[in-house]
């Protein structure tokens, strides 16, 4: 059975594309499932939370990696994961280093033990993850989906992997493919208001790793970090050499995913809108014409970030992208010799 290949239409009243963004953080819930939680050793001796929906042993399980300073309760998430619920589907999130330790939620406080986070373009977490999991249940179909930072790292995994045998089937919603691009768009008129928003846990972070980890301390410049007010004043202070670039450009050029299209192999859909606050528009037409032929870029002209919100009522809402995304990645999985009966979602 394949999901209907129709066109994105915005909820009445939630055609702008920054209420496309914020609403659904807003109104949508943020415990839809029930999850069990586990922390996975690193080989760097650190660990990672991961966050499990159990469901029919047979079932096909996907792997879910959340945006920029979310977590397994992200409302995206949440939302997928209620969907994988419906189709009999298993799911793991991986938390990004750093991610879901909130003790309001988890009842415990779990500080990394290195002095490091996460970045755009981390894509060994991923590729531990798959494997361990591969390595549990043999066989087992493993399908793949990823928002914004996310869906970046991704799409990075899959290019960085061609011959890889683990992920048969792929989503991605709002990925920023050039972060150069996307880090100077939040520059000006609203994305200020994004960023600061983001920065102010960011910054929280990495003030911790510094005061706890001399070695983190000796490599960001911390009263940089702490005075940042872009994307690309942090990411020069603090990701890039806390992660062994050489600055925010080589961090950027190195970690986006617009890179790696050309050389994904697996069945990849990738949703997009045009109006995304977090990414130019001129992007996108790049992205598609890297993107190998296994990759399916489709744009919509609205649809904000990770929001693709439709329904009869503002206040009643789904997200057509994460239905979409669900659907192609179960669909895909579950008749993988029939490539041909997948059906694509109109791009306009």
């Amino acid at each position: 059975m394949t999901f209907p290949a129709r066109s994105f239409r915005p909820a009445p009243g939630l055609g702008n594309a920054h209420l496309q963004t914020v609403w659904g953080r807003l109104a949508r819930s943020r415990n839809l499932v029930p999850m069990r939680r586990e922390t996975l050793e690193t080989p760097d001796g650190d660990e990672l939370v991961l966050d499990h929906l159990d469901g029919p042993p047979q079932g096909p399980r996907v792997v879910l990696l959340h945006g920029l300073e979310g977590s397994s309760f992200s409302v995206y998430v949440q939302g997928m994961l209620a969907l994988l619920s419906l189709r009999g589907a298993r799911a793991t999130v991986l938390n990004f280093r750093s991610c879901a330790r909130d003790p309001r939620r988890t009842g415990r406080s779990l500080p990394n033990r290195r002095p490091r986070f996460y970045h755009s373009g981390e894509t060994g977490d991923l590729g531990l993850v798959l494997t361990t999991l591969a390595g549990r249940e043999p066989g087992a179909r493993l399908g793949a989906l990823g928002v914004s930072l996310g869906g970046n790292v991704l799409l990075k995994w899959l290019g960085e992997n061609p011959g890889q045998q683990l992920v048969g089937a792929a989503a991605t919603l709002s990925v920023p493919y050039d972060l150069e691009a996307g880090a100077r768009h939040l520059e000006r008129g609203l994305g200020a208001l994004y960023v600061r928003m983001f920065l102010r846990t960011l910054r929280a972070k990495v003030r911790s790793l510094a005061s706890r980890f001399p070695e983190a301390a000796s490599a960001v410049d911390l009263p940089r970090a702490l005075a940042s007010r872009t994307f690309a004043e942090f990411d020069d202070a603090a990701t890039a050499p806390l992660h062994g670039f050489a600055g925010a450009t080589d961090y950027y050029d190195r970690s986006s995913s617009i890179r790696f299209l050309p050389r994904i192999t697996a069945p990849a859909l990738c949703l997009s809108a045009e109006d995304d606050p977090f990414l130019p528009a001129r992007v996108l037409p790049r992205a598609r014409e890297a993107a190998s032929p296994s990759v399916h870029v489709v744009v919509t002209p609205r649809g904000g970030h990770a929001g693709f919100l439709a329904g009869e009522r503002p206040w009643s809402v789904s997200s057509w992208g994460e239905e979409t995304a669900v659907g192609w990645v179960l669909d895909r999985l579950g008749r993988p010799d029939r490539p041909g009966r997948f059906a694509l979602p109109v791009s306009s």
